[in-house]
């Protein structure tokens, strides 16, 4: 990503960088990392997309309470094809809940990130997403895992002060945003990767 911002590629440059991302991929795919590249190749073509440098998709901006933003993250699950990774501090909204919950029993792949000191809370669904089989992880730190943000499919960036709560929900001054910006949606999935790691 970094490349291609500092190199200010034009559509020629950019068509030589997709066919050296693949020609990297095809000499590491018979080896033992071959999941990991094609999700490294995955990235690239899509930061390398001719649009993702002159053209920034438009973003979505909601506040509550009175924007129904429970209602909007609903909908995100809803239209989620493939994967959804969430890292956020708490969640306690049921209707959320049961959106992650169908999203898994529909097949979608799923990974929740969230903090140790409020998974125990009254009213944090934690529990019920472990007992469906959905991976998760908490951290163990006396700091906060204090993120608000998930990844939909990739291509979809939810992000912002907003906790996943029903005092979030009905009271709380909170926001977020909605982008399909690709290097924000890169950004925050390599992040997320690593706080994964960090978990374990």
């Amino acid at each position: 990503v970094q490349l291609v911002n500092d190199s200010g590629c034009d559509a020629e440059r950019l068509q030589w960088l997709r066919s050296r991302a693949f020609e990297i991929a095809r000499a590491e795919i018979l080896g033992p990392q071959a999941k990991a590249v094609f999700e490294w190749l995955e990235d690239v073509v899509k930061v390398l997309q001719p649009t993702s440098l002159n053209e920034v998709p438009p973003a979505e901006v909601f506040f509550s309470p009175e924007d129904n933003c429970a209602h909007r993250i609903v909908q995100q699950f809803r239209r989620v094809q493939q994967q959804a990774d969430i890292c956020v501090f708490t969640i306690t909204d049921d209707d959320v809940s049961e959106a992650i919950l169908d999203a898994h029993y529909r097949g979608i792949q799923l990974r929740i990130l969230t903090d140790n000191h409020k998974s125990g809370d009254r009213g944090s669904d934690i529990d019920r997403f472990i007992r469906a089989g959905i991976p998760l992880r908490i951290d163990h730190s006396e700091y906060h895992m204090h993120h608000k943000f998930a990844i939909f499919d990739s291509t979809a960036l939810l992000t912002g002060s907003y906790n996943w709560t029903r005092g979030a929900a009905r009271f709380n001054e909170e926001n977020f945003l909605i982008t399909h910006d690709v290097r924000l949606c890169v950004a925050f999935r390599q992040r997320f990767d690593r706080l994964w790691e960090m978990f374990a």
